[in-house]
């Protein structure tokens, strides 16, 4: 028996960085995943890996930008697969632009949909069948920049802040229920999002930030995921956990 055995797991953004290591680390230890994201390559290399390692997963393509069209992507995993346990909002994206740039509203708009909007949407369409779930889990993924602000990322800092914030109103919401919500913080880890920031400004960065002198990876963040939806994690919910390799604790 694995520490998932059994269970139906969604995981966003699973096409690459840290929901690709979610659903592979979720799939060895026994879960079959639904694997949700609009880059199509990506899901596919996703697939490979699990099933190339005897997991069992099936990928959905979808443009969370379209918020309208999830439910009927999460009625169709449910359908396949015959219930949801685990909802993993993982998928997301990120940009700088000031305040006062023209394009600002289409920013702004376009951030809380894709990072904020889809998450409560995806959640309430899975809620008919976590409820029917021995062991329903909710992660949702924010950012340490949730927690404070980098200049000229109001619009990103805006959503993650109220990707915790829905958590904790959810876990308040649904914990009567028994439906467990938790929100992570990463910090700065090695993914495509962060890709355009040099490596040797990466080491400087961490050095001078982080406790641990050093940028996290992907399957680091996919281990606190896979804690927080283990059926046998059954006290911990309401939580915004980072993991930062220290970030947050500095004061300099």
């Amino acid at each position: 028996m694995t520490q998932l055995d059994k269970k139906i797991a969604i995981v966003t953004g699973a096409g690459s960085g840290m929901g690709a290591a979610t659903a592979v680390l979720f799939a060895q230890n026994g879960a079959t995943v639904a694997l949700l994201d609009r880059n199509k390559d990506g899901l596919e290399a996703t697939l490979k890996k699990i099933t190339e390692a005897g997991g069992t997963a099936q990928c959905w393509p979808i443009d969370l930008a379209l918020t309208d069209n999830i439910p009927a992507v999460i009625e169709s995993v449910a359908a396949e697969f015959g219930g949801i346990d685990i909802v993993v909002n993982n998928a997301g994206i990120a940009g700088f632009l000031a305040i006062d740039d023209p394009d600002y509203d289409a920013h702004w708009d376009r951030m809380i949909s894709i990072n904020l909007t889809a998450q409560q949407k995806i959640v309430r369409a899975a809620l008919p069948w976590l409820r029917k779930s021995e062991s329903p889990r909710i992660v949702n993924i924010a950012s340490t920049e949730a927690l404070g602000a980098t200049p000229l990322d109001s619009a990103y800092v805006a959503s993650k802040a109220g990707v915790a914030g829905l958590t904790r109103a959810l876990a308040v919401d649904l914990g009567p229920e028994g439906i467990l919500v938790n929100c992570i913080c990463p910090g700065p880890i090695d993914t495509s999002m962060t890709s355009f920031v040099p490596a040797d400004h990466k080491v400087i960065f961490a050095k001078r930030r982080t406790a641990l002198k050093r940028y996290g990876g992907p399957e680091e963040v996919a281990q606190m995921t896979l804690a927080m939806s283990l059926p046998t994690q059954t006290y911990l919910t309401g939580t915004v956990v980072p993991v930062d390799g220290g970030l947050m604790a500095r004061n300099a």
